[in-house]
């Protein structure tokens, strides 16, 4: 008996790229993921449109893409993440026989942006707290930094998710990069502003409006919330991002003594491979946990001592 052949339509990258997002969205992506492939894949085949047609033309399009040595290793892991998932989908569907992208990621010395607490507290001076924009970004500003939060989540959280009373804040499974709910815990302080914050909400935006929208009640993109932080940051000649804030807050809470696991969890990692990564502490810190633990130190004493 004969082998029965399949016949597969030949489609466009972008009618393949309009399939798998398809896909992707039916398998619940959140809408950044979805963006994000939106972004990459069209990046990679705009030099190269009809690649798909010859694997080794693929082949040889895929290497040259990523042969740049001048991009950072998170960019080039990004790249890398999102086109080889496409590829993945091509390789299922039959389009092509096997993933091009079959070379491992980029070793990233990682090191968390550190924000020194005296450069914080002139920060936080900055937002005008009389006006709803200048009080929103105070509260999103001390909220980070008392949480740790994803810029994505704290700008998706509405008033329901806001236990003023519990001092505790609900990032739900639909906003959360990880797809789980977790509950992080807040301080009287920031429980205070956010409460100030959400009663100068009008009632008309009712309760499905951001808590750190525009001040039309409109959400807040992160672009926006960067934007906000831009300007801020050229007051004070020194650069912050919303990022920065995150990884402040993890820096100052394992210095202050806070544990890891509890980090973990705050942050919303998955592994906490994610979390070890600000258990690298700054060259300062290093020298000053040096001078203080140092055995050297014994010797050095009873050598004194002896004098």
């Amino acid at each position: 008996m004969g082998r029965t052949l399949r016949l597969i339509e030949v489609l466009t990258w972008r009618e393949y790229l309009s399939e798998f997002i398809t896909e992707k969205k039916i398998q619940g992506c959140r809408e950044r993921t979805i963006k994000d492939y939106q972004h990459h894949i069209p990046r990679f085949f705009k030099n190269s449109p009809d690649c798909l047609d010859d694997y080794y033309l693929l082949s040889q399009e895929v290497s040259k893409y990523f042969a740049v040595s001048d991009i950072a290793p998170a960019t080039f892991n990004i790249r890398r993440k999102y086109l080889k998932c496409f590829f993945s989908y091509l390789v299922k569907i039959g389009v092509i026989p096997n993933n091009p992208i079959d070379f491992p990621v980029r070793k990233d010395e990682y090191k968390a942006r550190n924000i020194s607490q005296e450069l914080l507290m002139e920060l936080l001076k900055k937002p005008d707290k009389r006006t709803f924009t200048g009080l929103r970004d105070y509260c999103l500003i001390l909220f980070t930094l008392d949480t740790g939060v994803r810029p994505s989540e704290a700008l998706s959280l509405l008033p329901k998710d806001i236990n003023l009373l519990g001092l505790e804040v609900t990032i739900r499974k639909e906003i959360a990069k990880t797809k789980s709910t977790r509950t992080v815990p807040i301080s009287p302080l920031t429980a205070t502003y956010l409460q100030k914050l959400i009663k100068g909400r009008l009632n008309a935006w009712g309760d499905t409006v951001p808590v750190f929208c525009s001040y039309e009640g409109k959400p807040m993109l992160e672009t926006s919330w960067a934007h906000r932080l831009k300007k801020y940051s050229q007051q004070l000649g020194h650069s912050i991002t919303p990022y920065s804030l995150r990884h402040s807050f993890a820096l100052i809470y394992l210095r202050n003594g806070g544990n890891v696991f509890a980090l973990q969890r705050t942050m919303g990692h998955a592994d906490l491979n994610m979390t070890k990564r600000y258990l690298a502490l700054t060259g300062e810190d290093l020298k000053r946990e040096h001078e203080t633990a140092s055995p050297v130190n014994l010797f050095n004493k009873k050598r004194i001592k002896n004098i």
